[in-house]
Parts: structure tokens; sequence; C-alpha cells
């Protein structure tokens, strides 16, 4: 028998085969969807972070979106991500972009009235270059908080970096100036050649007559600041040519490029005290000007000038005896109907305070007598003491003309009308024009001469004299040659006969000798005459004999001792 659990050779057996047994266990059953319920619990929890990490969304105008980029732009508070530029758009007029900012929940702050947006990218300019580090980086936007607490949602994007932020240490300041010139925001502001500010913003005044400027002052510089402050534009070169020789000034090489201001108090007493926020300032054009006493009120005042004022221009000086008392402010023609002439009227502003105490000296005088202290009252007493208005040459190389108010010697009598508006000066011819009219005057003299009669009688005497030259060479220089040969012939003959050894010398000579004796017995004689005066009638007497001559005396000799001396 065989077993039936034996299998059949031909591999056909019918006995079944072991059958696996399946054991379940429900835990290895709850891991496997354990990963996905911690992957959606980490998304989760990745999204309640990021809505509570969300900050308020705010939208952002800009001129254009270059450099923008919509979810990778970030937002940028010094330098410190607080949001990220989440969508770009056109307006709806496609004048500007819009940028949808998200901002995070500790940036709220920056989603408030006041608040400023502005992209930064690299820049160059006049004053300076900025934003370098985002030519690695990438434009990004940069934001600074206001001071307001108000909500806002909508804010304009600033085309460039603003120059000051809120919450910088400094003071800012009002200038008013008829003019911007070469300045503009980012210029710099000095204090004795050194940097301390800058200019934050210019705008044009409501009447249009100027521009106001806002400059700021960063501390502890702004101390220096003072009510007493005088103001000026420090742009370019100021170059001048005075009597001290030529002058070169200027802040530094930035001003002459791009600009500047410049600040100093005035000598002197003055309120040293730091000058309150928002202080308005008047921006004088050159350091000059700023540093020049107070001007007081202005007066305007008019010149009558019959002669020609080429030369003389808007903003040429007004001088009162060398003193800068204004400028000029017109130049107009008029017509006057009875000479048929065009004289020039000449308008000036002048400021009499300018005068300093000689101006109050005038006003004290005149309270004094009783009269009005006002200037077109003193200015009649003045111009009766002889002061004119004169057009003069103020530079020879350009002939600019000033005006120069000086007391004229001598000057005739005229009509002045205190009470007319506006106040004329009389006036003079100027130096040059008097310098015109001599000239004129020698050109009429000249022209009186009778040039003509003169070139002729001239031509004629110049024909006679040369006729005279002609018979002079001619026939009396021949004449003359012969005569001074003549002449020399002579000389020479008696030369001969005066020679050493001629007989006429020798004879000459003894003549000599004898007029010598004879003048030297004529004297004798006259001497004699002088002791014995009556030899004129007696005659001379004969000579008395001569003495004998006295006896000798023998002489001792040395070696012997004379009588009565001892050996």
């Amino acid at each position: 028998m065989t077993d039936d659990n034996t299998p059949h050779e031909d591999g056909s057996g019918h006995d079944e085969l072991p059958q696996p047994v399946v054991r379940r266990h429900h835990f290895n059953t709850a891991l496997i969807w354990l990963v996905p319920a911690l992957a959606a619990l980490v998304g989760l929890s990745l999204v309640v972070n990021s809505w509570l990490q969300a900050g308020p969304q705010i939208t952002v105008s800009f001129q254009s979106a270059e450099g923008l980029d919509a979810g990778k732009t970030p937002v940028k508070y010094k330098n410190v991500v607080i949001g990220r530029a989440k969508k770009i758009r056109l307006s709806p007029d496609r004048s500007h972009v819009l940028v949808t900012v998200a901002l995070e929940r500790s940036a709220e702050g920056f989603a408030t009235k006041g608040s400023r947006f502005w992209v930064v990218r690299p820049r160059i300019g006049l004053g300076g270059v900025s934003g370098i580090g985002t030519l690695f980086s990438g434009a990004y936007i940069g934001a600074d908080v206001g001071d307001s607490s108000k909500p806002e949602d909508d804010f304009v994007g600033l085309e460039t970096p603003p120059a000051v932020k809120h919450g910088a240490p400094g003071r800012s300041f009002e200038l008013h100036t008829d003019d911007l010139g070469s300045l503009d925001i980012g210029s710099p502001v000095y204090y004795r050649h050194i940097q301390v500010g800058r200019v934050v913003s210019y705008k044009l005044d409501k009447d249009g007559e100027g521009v106001s400027l806002h400059i700021f002052v960063d501390g502890p510089n702004d101390k220096f600041v003072t009510p007493a402050s005088r103001f000026w534009n420090a742009s370019g070169v100021d170059l001048s040519l005075g009597a001290n020789g030529l002058k070169l000034d200027t802040q530094s090489l930035a001003t002459v490029i791009a600009g500047g201001v410049a600040f100093q108090d005035p000598k002197g007493p003055h309120d040293n005290t730091p000058a309150p926020e928002d202080t308005n300032y008047r921006l004088f054009s050159s350091r000059e000007d700023a540093m020049a006493p107070p001007d007081g009120p202005p007066r305007y005042i008019r010149m009558r000038f019959e002669q020609s004022v080429r030369g003389l221009a808007v903003g040429a000086p007004v001088e009162f005896l060398g003193i800068n008392l204004g400028k000029v402010v017109s130049v107009r023609l008029d017509y006057n109907e009875k000479t048929g002439r065009f004289p020039v009227l000449v308008g000036a502003v002048v400021y009499p305070q300018r005068l300093g105490k000689a101006y109050q000296q005038l006003e004290a005088q005149a309270k004094a007598r009783g009269e009005n202290p006002d200037l077109s009252q003193l200015m009649a007493r003045l111009v009766a003491n002889g002061l004119r208005a004169q057009a003069r040459t103020g530079n020879l190389l350009t002939g600019q003309l000033y005006v120069a108010m000086d007391f004229v010697p001598h000057a005739s009598k005229v009509r002045f009308d205190p009470d007319a508006k506006p106040m004329t000066i009389p006036t003079v011819p100027g130096s040059f024009d008097k310098l015109q009219d001599q000239v004129a005057e020698i050109v009429t003299k000249l022209d009186k001469i009778p040039f003509d009669s003169i070139g002729k009688n001239l031509d004629l005497t110049l024909t006679s004299l040369n006729a005279t030259i002609r018979q002079v060479n001619g026939k009396t220089l021949p004449q003359l040659s012969q005569t001074m040969h003549g002449v020399q012939t002579t000389m020479g003959t008696a030369s001969d006969a005066l020679s050493g050894d001629s007989p006429l010398q020798q004879n000459l000579g003894l003549t000599l000798q004898e007029l010598q004796r004879a003048a030297r017995s004529l004297r004798v004689f006259v001497d004699y005459l002088d002791v014995h005066p009556s030899a004129l009638l007696r005659g001379r007497r004969p000579d008395a004999e001569p003495s004998p001559p006295p006896p000798a005396v023998p002489a001792v000799p040395a070696s012997q001792p004379s009588q009565g001396s001892k050996p």
C-alpha cells in the first residue's frame, strides 16, 4: 500500500498543499496613516503660523515697476525685511503701477499715515552715488515709518529716497529766495566749510514770486543755527576783483558741481540761543550780501538822465559816497514833448539804514529842528546842499556803469518836491559824459583851424626853401669853400710868422723885455716922488756917501774859558 501523501511519479497527485495562516495586527495598520497625518498637521501649523505672522496689506503706487518682482522683492527698514511685494499691476488709467505689499505683523506700524516708501536701486547723481549694494542683491522697497498712528492702506511711493528720515536728530528750517539756482534736493548745507545738513525739499511760493527751501541740519550741529544766523547760496565759485586783488571763494568742490547752502552768525553782539524748529530765513545770493548790515525798509527813488546811460543795467549798484545804498531795478525811456528829446528814467531801490549812525544822526537833527524825519524831507536838505545822482563808469574793461550819489560843488539850484511820488533825485552828467563833451569841444576847435590854407602856405614855403637850398648848394657853398681855403692859407702864414725861431718872434721878445725895464724904472720913479715930492722943482739930490763899515769884533774860541771863570 502506498501512502496517500506520497505524490505520484508523473506529479499528478491529488493531495492539496498546506495553506498559509495570515495573522492581522491592528497596530501596524495605524502606523501607515501616521505620516500623512503628521504632514497635514505640519502644513496646518504653517498655515496657522503664516496667518498669525501675516500683517496688513497695503498698496503703493510707483511711476514704474523697474527692478520689482512680484513675490520676490522685499520691503526693508534699516536693512531688515518687514514685508514683500505680493502683486504688481497697472493702474486703471495706465499712468503708474500699483504694488500690493504684504507686511509682517511686527510691521503694522508702517501701515499708518505719514509712512513713506521708495525703490532702492543704484543711483548716480550730482549729490553722489547711492544703492550700490543692490547691484548684487537686486532692488528692494525702502520704508520709513511716520509719526502718526492713523491707519492707512494706500500710499504714493517716492521716486527718490528721502533726504531725512523720521526720528533723525536735528531740526529743519525754511529758507526763502528769489530763484533756486543750482540747488537741488540733497544739496549740502555748510557751517564753517563743514557739511552739517542738506536740502530736503523746495517749492514755489503761492504768489510765484520766489522759492521756499526746506533744509535739515543734523544734530548736534543744529544748535549753531540761531535767530541771527545768515544763510547764503554757496553754489559755484565766487570770484571778485577789488582794490585788494583777486579774491576766490568757494565752500567745496561739491558746491561747484551740485550747489550748496552755507550759514554763519554775523560778527558783534547777537542772540546765540538755538533757533526754534521751522524758523524762516532769507537766502542771500552771496556771503557779502548776507553779512552786510540789516537793510531795513526799502525806498523807491527815480532819477532822470538827459544823456545816454549805455552800460547801466538792472542790478547795477547805487552808492552814496562809496557806500552801497541799493540797486537799480528799472531802466526805461521817456519822451519830452517840449524839447523833443528822450530822457532815461532810472528806478532804484535804496535802503537808508545802510548808512548806519549817519542816518540816525540826520533823523535826530531833523527832530531837534521840529522837522519831519522822513527820508524825503532829509533828501530835500541834502539836495539843497548839492546832492546829485551821476552815472559813472564802474569798469573800464566792460564799460559797466553805476549810479553815484555825491555832492557836486557849485551845483546849480534845482526844484525838488519832497512830496512827489516817487521821489525824484536830480542828476548831473557823468564823468564820462563830461569827457565826451570836452573831446567834442576839442574836435570843434580843431575843425575851425584852416588846415587847407595852412597846407597851401606850407607848400609854398617848402617850395621857396627848396629853391633857396638849391641856390646855396650851387653858388654859396663853392664860394664859401674858396673863402675857407684862403683863411686856412692866412692862418698857416701867421703860424709860420709866430714860430719860435722867426725874427718876428725874437723882436717881439726883445720888445717885451724893454717894456718890463721901462715899467720897473717908472715904478722906482714913482716911489721916489712919493718920498721926495720936491724933486719935481729942485731936482734929485745927490746920493749920500756910503758910511765906513764898523770894526770887526774878534771871536772867542769855544775851547778857551773866559776871564773870571774857574778852571
